[in-house]
């Protein structure tokens, strides 16, 4: 019986290796990261021979996903201003008495 042993790389290979790391590490995902994970694989993730899950499943190209990000994302938010008053950068020095 253990000469036909095999153990198998699943648990370390590829998504589910990922998600399971994850799982196991106990952060946890929302649905939302699901989703996105999901998406990346499917459309992003490339095999040697340049195709993609989504490619080899419906037979056509798709575009870049993370060209089609950046169209879609707009201009992003300026910085949020420190409610603080900012310190003055001139250095002053206080006379002490003898």
């Amino acid at each position: 019986m253990c000469a036909k042993f095999q153990r198998t790389s699943s648990a370390v290979e590829g998504r589910n290796g990922y998600l399971s790391a994850l799982n196991h590490a106990n952060r946890g995902f929302t649905e939302k990261t699901l989703k996105v994970l999901t998406i990346i694989h499917n459309f992003d993730l490339k095999r040697n021979d340049g195709t993609t899950a989504a490619q080899r499943l419906f037979g056509k190209p798709f575009p870049d996903l993370f060209e089609s990000v950046v169209l879609n994302m707009g201009e992003l938010p300026t910085p949020r201003q420190s409610p603080k008053t900012p310190k003055s950068k001139t250095l002053t020095v206080h006379s002490v008495p003898s």
